[in-house]
Order: C-alpha cells, then sequence, then structure tokens
C-alpha cells in the first residue's frame, strides 16, 4: 500500500515537473518588449498586450467598430489601402487573439509583400480578381500562388512573406481575418529600403546583387 502512495506521489511530481518544462511562453504582441531594469523603476510599463479594464467599467463600444462598408483612397504609390482593425481600434478585442482588416485595391494595385510576425491571416475576395501567393522560408523558398474570383478564400501562413495583386481593370476588394489581436506587419521593400536610420548601402548592394548606386535611389524613393 505504501509503495503505491509513493509511486502515485512521483507521478504526480513527475507530470508537474514536465508541465513546467513543456509550458510556452505567451506570444509576442507587439515587436520588442524589453525587460524592465529593477534599476530604473520610473521607466514607464509596458505589458505583452494591453492592461485589462475593470469589468464593469466594459461597455458595448468597446467591442463596436463602424465604417467598413467605405471604400478607401488607394491613391498611393502601392495602390491600395488596408483598414486594420485590431486591439488598437477595438479595445474588447484583447486577448481574444483575433483581427480584421478591409483591403481596397486600385486596378493593377497591389498589398506589396510583407509578414505578419503575429498571425496567420485568411482572406476573403469581396470584389474583383486577385492574384495572390506566399513563399516558404529558406533554403526552399517555394511559392505557393494562385488568381482569386469573388467569393474565393486563401490562407497565409503565419510569419511568411506573402502579396495580393489586383489582376483586374477595375477596383477589388477583400476582407481579412488574422490570428491575432495585433499580428503587426513587416512591408519588406519598406523595412529594407526605408529603415530608419537606412540600412548601409554596401551591405544591401552586396545582399541583393545590385550596383550601390541603384540601392541608394530605391532608398530615396522610400524614405518618409
Amino acid at each position: 500500500m505504501a509503495k503505491g502512495v509513493y509511486f502515485l506521489a512521483f507521478v504526480v511530481l513527475l507530470s508537474t515537473a514536465s508541465s513546467l518544462v513543456f509550458a510556452d511562453d505567451p506570444s509576442p504582441l507587439q515587436d520588442i518588449c524589453v525587460a524592465i531594469d529593477d534599476h530604473k523603476s520610473e521607466t514607464a510599463v509596458f505589458v505583452n498586450g494591453k492592461f485589462c479594464k475593470d469589468l464593469k467599467y466594459a461597455e458595448a463600444k468597446d467591442f463596436f467598430f463602424s465604417g467598413l462598408q467605405n471604400p478607401r483612397n488607394t491613391d498611393n504609390r502601392v495602390g491600395s489601402n488596408v483598414t486594420a482593425v485590431n486591439v488598437d481600434q477595438i479595445p474588447g478585442l484583447n486577448t481574444l487573439g483575433i483581427s480584421l482588416a478591409r483591403i481596397d485595391f486600385a486596378p493593377y494595385g497591389q498589398n506589396p509583400p510583407h509578414t505578419h510576425p503575429r498571425g496567420t491571416e485568411i482572406l476573403v475576395v469581396v470584389e474583383g480578381s486577385l492574384l495572390v501567393g506566399f513563399v516558404t522560408a529558406n533554403t526552399e523558398n517555394r511559392l505557393f500562388t494562385k488568381v482569386l474570383n469573388k467569393g474565393d478564400v486563401f490562407v497565409f501562413p503565419i510569419g511568411l512573406i506573402h502579396f495580393q495583386f489586383n489582376v483586374g481593370h477595375s477596383n477589388a476588394l477583400a476582407f481579412a481575418a488574422l490570428s491575432s489581436q495585433n499580428a503587426g506587419v513587416i512591408t519588406i521593400a519598406d523595412a529594407v529600403f526605408g529603415s530608419d536610420p537606412l540600412i548601409n548601402p554596401d551591405v544591401l548592394a552586396k545582399a541583393f546583387q545590385l550596383d550601390k548606386n541603384i540601392i541608394e535611389e530605391l532608398q530615396k524613393k522610400f524614405e518618409y
């Protein structure tokens, strides 16, 4: 009997230890979250996400957003406009792990190659035709691509570079859902050629196998 009790205690202890060993950290909800130095306690505090409002002060408007029926201005260098609806627009999304976006496209406009570091995206075409695709990680760099029409759905896995391009002669519209309250976005060209401060042109010239003068011209185009 005693041996059985000791064995049961051992199993419980082992299972507890195992759960601690394999426990995951919370997924990041912003690009960086630097630990606070104990010697600088006066520094403002940020959490992984947002602080929660006391439930008794929550209101219906905390879970509401209006205006996604309105077309957006696509008169810009890429010919598209993304209207994000994440935790910054709907506070009630905090901790729920989901968000939304409306994407408007001018004829031949594009949502250029980009990644969402914290969320998978599922996209549905509402109007028009879009060429979409994503590329897998090194070293395969395999491209999955397809032309979508009204009512078609496509998924972009978390963290992978992907794009959408309007192949039609008229405006296109799509809606996307993302598996994070704040999925983040890194537009590749903007990040590489429009960083602040700029990446050394010699680095980019070697990386892209281009003349340094071309890199410097590209950096001028992406300056804000």
